[in-house]
């Protein structure tokens, strides 16, 4: 297999994996559909890396060996340190900046 035709099955696979997930998740009650808001757009954001990027081919081939290789990369990045409650607070305080110089400013005319 090409590298382009490893990275389209990879793709597929993590694509179907989701459909199988989607499908559980709309059969459960509201609540735990709610709980399982945050692993459902991680794993949305995944599959969208993945087709907007290539792993060489022995990575591809690598996640292919694993039966779910989307749960399998959703477990590794919960475990990692991320930015992203920093960068939501930056902001929020960028926005309440913004209002205050607007207010500031005085009315438009």
């Amino acid at each position: 297999m090409t590298n382009e035709e490893l990275n389209t099955a990879l793709y597929q696979k993590m694509f179907a994996e989701q459909e199988k997930y989607r499908e559980w998740l709309l059969c459960q009650p509201s609540e735990a559909v709610l709980d399982h808001t945050y692993e459902y757009t991680m794993r949305e954001d995944i599959l969208l890396a993945l087709e907007y990027n290539d792993l060489t081919s022995a990575q591809a081939k690598a996640l292919l060996r694993s039966p779910s290789p989307l749960a399998d990369v959703f477990k590794d990045w919960e475990k990692r340190e991320s930015s992203h409650m920093d960068e939501i607070w930056e902001t929020i305080v960028a926005r309440a900046n913004t209002v205050i110089a607007r207010a500031k400013a005085g009315p438009e005319r």
